[in-house]
């Protein structure tokens, strides 16, 4: 792996349009019972082919055996009743019909941890695995039992806790966080968001992860970011609490977008992983465009700990598009490594 520099993508790829309806959220699965089993295995084994050849260095999943980021995870708990169904404001962007919790939240077995096993056949390169942070899932249910997101936020990290643990065990080197809501509930980060991630997170070896961005490129959230205005200063709620906090590695959204640079510096110190990828767009970066983001932000970050990775998951994007952004993500990130190398020479 290559030591400076190390590439890495936040999430989702694309999935093959066999298995799932192409460019869409909460796709339906179009095989059923061992084919899906199946199917679901050839995806993967074919994000981690595709990831390789195309010079990333941090293997992930591609998310390609789970239908979303949040409920794949929750669907695998009890208390929670996805048959009775409510629709919720999801990050106060847009409407969507989600499961109810109607009893005390529990994990009775493991969620993900065998498809971390097979990940960890498929490559020697680091692995790196993706959990919903205790915020954003309370965001993606309607509550009828704790009624009280924060009680419900603990229970929800302490299971986290218990899956990242055994996701460790199972190989993974790198455990990333996903809190897209850490850049809206902003009273809720401070009172107990941080908290419950660093309870997520409790014990852990693996280098850990909290991603943070706008967004899926869907236009709900397209059409969020318009109302921002020209500075997007949420991070700058964010990154103090993080800096003290116990996660190795923060994720912010930078390609296309109007985050300020200058904020990064107030999460020195740790590690940044640097969305170096715009998702909400079609057209493929240019590997000097990459370059030029990276190389932006050494002013606020040291080389030995950035991370060039996508502003966020690549789901819905056509997967030739997906595809080409990646290759474009690790070209970028070799040409600002060689120029680091020159430098030094």
């Amino acid at each position: 792996m290559n030591t400076l520099l190390p590439t890495s993508i936040v999430g989702s790829l694309p999935k093959p349009s066999w298995l799932a309806q192409p460019e869409t959220l909460w796709s339906p699965w179009k095989l059923e019972g061992d084919a899906l089993a199946e199917g679901k295995q050839d995806a993967l084994r074919s994000a981690v082919q595709e990831q390789a050849r195309r010079g990333i260095d941090v293997i992930s999943d591609g998310e390609q055996t789970r239908q979303h980021f949040v409920t794949t995870f929750i669907e695998h708990l009890s208390g929670v009743d996805f048959d009775q169904r409510e629709t919720v404001r999801i990050r106060d962007r847009y409407d969507a019909s989600v499961p109810t919790v109607v009893g005390a939240v529990s994990r009775e077995k493991p969620v993900f941890v065998d498809d971390a096993r097979f990940l960890r056949q498929q490559t020697d390169q680091p692995i790196k695995w993706a959990l919903p942070g205790p915020m954003t899932m309370i965001d993606t249910l309607s509550d009828r039992h704790y009624r009280s997101r924060e009680k419900l936020a603990w229970e929800f990290a302490t299971i986290l806790n218990q899956e990242a643990r055994e996701l460790e065990a199972a190989g993974v080197d790198v455990i990333q966080f996903d809190e897209p809501a850490f850049n809206v509930f902003f009273d809720e980060l401070k009172d107990w968001g941080v908290a419950t991630l660093e309870r997520a997170a409790e014990g852990l070896r693996a280098e850990t992860v909290v991603h943070i961005c706008y967004g899926y490129g869907i236009k709900a959230n397209n059409d969020w970011k318009a109302t921002l205005g020209s500075e997007w200063r949420q991070y700058e709620e964010s990154f103090p609490l993080l800096q003290q906090s116990i996660i190795d590695t923060v994720s912010l959204e930078r390609a296309n977008s109007h985050v300020p640079l200058d904020l990064i510096e107030l999460i020195r110190g740790k590690k940044v992983m640097l969305g170096a990828i715009d998702v909400s767009s079609t057209t493929v970066e240019t590997p000097e465009q990459v370059a030029d983001t990276l190389r932006d932000a050494l002013a606020f970050v040291d080389a030995d700990k950035l991370v060039p990775s996508t502003n966020c998951g690549m789901a819905p994007l056509p997967r030739d598009v997906a595809l080409g952004k990646l290759s474009a993500l690790s070209a970028g990130a070799a040409l600002l490594r060689d120029e680091l190398s020159a430098s030094e020479a």
